[in-house]
C-alpha cells in the first residue's frame, strides 16, 4: 500500500525511515495531469516492492513547507532519501522499471 507523507508524518515516515531503507516520495498535486500518469506507477511499484524500499506521496498543495524545503519546482518530482537526507531525484513522468533500478543503487 502506497503511504501518504504530511508535515506531521514527513520527518518520522521519510527521514528516520530512510536510515533502515530507501524511501521514495513521489510529490504531486491532484490536478496535476502528468501525477495522475504516474500515480498508478508509483502504487504499482509500492505494492510489488516489498521491504526494499518505502514508496509513498506527498501532496504538495496540503504539505507546501515541505516542497519548498526539498526545493520542489515541478510536479510530479520524485525524490530517494537514504540516512536522511536527498540521494536522488527525477522530474516528470518515470517508468516502474527506472524507479525499481534506482531504488536499487540506494539499497
Amino acid at each position: 500500500m502506497t503511504k501518504h507523507f504530511t508535515e506531521s508524518n514527513f520527518q518520522t515516515d521519510v527521514i528516520e525511515a530512510s536510515k533502515e531503507r530507501p524511501v521514495l516520495v513521489d510529490f504531486f498535486a491532484d490536478w496535476c495531469g502528468p501525477c495522475q500518469m504516474q500515480a498508478p506507477v508509483i502504487d504499482e511499484l509500492s505494492s510489488e516492492i516489498g521491504d526494499k524500499a518505502f514508496v509513498g506521496k506527498l501532496d504538495t498543495e496540503s504539505s507546501p513547507n515541505i516542497s519548498m524545503r526539498y526545493g520542489v519546482m515541478s510536479i510530479p518530482t520524485l525524490i530517494i532519501f537514504r540516512n536522511g537526507k536527498e540521494v536522488d531525484r527525477a522530474s516528470g513522468v518515470q517508468s516502474k522499471e527506472i524507479l525499481t533500478k534506482v531504488l536499487e543503487l540506494h539499497k
